[in-house]
């Protein structure tokens, strides 16, 4: 049984860790077409804006659900530390989805006053991609947790680094939209998406620099797991890899390309996962909880891993059936509705 409890945490992270890299690549550029709304305000734009993620936003959800129940199922502890820490950020995430969503649907059918829906839809993702920044940022800065259990204040995830990182991820998301935008559109959408894309790139460069250089200076335990031979040496192919799919990004807006711009955000942003992975590993909670400390029974966890194991390929064979029918770009005037 200590063998089974040793490495069923490590799958469940595992599965964690894959759910949570799943919702941020697919709902990432959902909730980055969102942000950039404001600066589109042609409706025929919005319109072709939209119909470009109508038959993938709702499944791209679902990552974020199993994400929640993985941690709720697999780590209770860790939840019970989590959940009460980020309320405020949760709840703004959460209800920001549910606006954003029932704006998704409103607008066409509440023509020609769906004004209030687009601006609905555009100040819902915003705030839902700056509350997962929080949380993430309030997670990293370290939850105060005595006997296992939450210790810190409601704001106490409140702070200029959470603050940062929540702008980090908006910039993040609204570049994932534009390569989006590049890739799935014609038109005066592509074409401005490819204006904006290089700022974006280096506003979200400017980001990962500052969490890079912040992270190990606030924390001695990141410096040294960074910093330390041999780890340096192996290390150092994180920023440097980050660097070439930056400027495969950039090449790729600059001359046309539709594919290379999105996959090289989505490279970007999986080097940017793993950095604060190697950062953290194998906290949960860092620095107090790891992923052994926040572990259900193993017998719940069995149970857990039996559903996913039956729903996780359905999940991933929905996601590529809806990518595979709905391939190539639209043009104006085009859609689903």
């Amino acid at each position: 049984m200590n063998g089974l409890s040793d490495t069923l945490p490590v799958i469940m992270a595992l599965l964690l860790g894959f759910a949570v890299v799943m919702y941020v690549v697919l709902d990432g550029f959902d909730l980055g077409i969102g942000m950039l709304f404001p600066l589109y305000p042609e409706e025929a734009a919005r319109d072709q804006i939209m119909n470009s993620v109508a038959p993938f936003w709702d499944g791209n959800e679902t990552w974020l659900v199993l994400g929640g129940v993985t941690l709720w199922a697999a780590f209770p502890k860790a939840f019970a530390v989590i959940l009460p820490a980020m309320y405020i950020p949760v709840l703004v995430l959460l209800l920001s989805l549910i606006f954003r969503g029932v704006a998704f649907e409103f607008r066409w059918v509440a023509k020609p006053g769906h004004r209030k829906w687009d601006a609905s839809f555009a100040v819902g993702s915003i705030l839902g991609a700056f509350a997962q920044g929080l949380i993430l940022g309030g997670i990293l800065q370290e939850i105060p947790v005595a006997n296992q259990q939450f210790a810190g204040t409601a704001l106490g995830w409140l702070s200029p680094f959470s603050l940062m990182c929540g702008l980090a991820v908006v910039a993040g998301y609204a570049l994932l939209g534009a390569t989006w935008l590049m890739m799935k559109t014609t038109g005066a959408v592509e074409q401005r998406a490819r204006v904006l894309g290089p700022r974006l790139l280096l506003l979200l460069l400017a980001f990962i620099g500052v969490v890079s250089l912040w992270t190990p200076l606030a924390l001695p335990r990141i410096a040294e797991r960074w910093f330390s031979m041999p780890n340096i040496l192996f290390l150092a192919q994180v920023p440097v890899a980050t660097l070439l799919f930056a400027w495969l990004c950039w090449r790729g807006m600059r001359r046309g390309q539709t594919i290379l711009p999105f996959v090289s955000a989505i490279a970007i942003f999986l080097l940017a996962f793993f950095g604060l992975v190697i950062s953290n590993v194998p906290y949960l909670v860092p620095p107090v909880m790891t992923v052994w400390d926040a572990a259900a029974h193993p017998s719940s966890q069995v149970f857990f891993l039996i559903g996913a194991a039956m729903l996780l390929p359905l999940i991933l064979a929905y996601t590529v059936l809806v990518f595979w029918l709905f391939r190539g770009k639209l043009a104006p005037g085009e859609g689903y509705h």
